[in-house]
């Protein structure tokens, strides 16, 4: 992972543009650290993101 990619994938995820996994695959990081980065910036996971997530957890 480089800083840049993971800037980048915050600020499509923030644009809507890619989902939370995708973003995640495009940072190099999980889809929990790219949750984290994102509310250390206070960039909201959007809700259904963050139901898919806890729902692969569960399976």
């Amino acid at each position: 992972m480089t800083r840049n990619s993971l800037t980048t994938a915050l600020t499509l995820y923030r644009s809507r543009a890619l989902s939370l996994e995708q973003a995640a695959a495009y940072g190099g990081v999980s889809r929990r650290k790219l949750a984290r980065e994102l509310r250390a910036r206070s960039i909201p996971v959007r809700e259904h993101d963050d139901v898919r997530r806890r729902q692969h957890a569960s399976d």
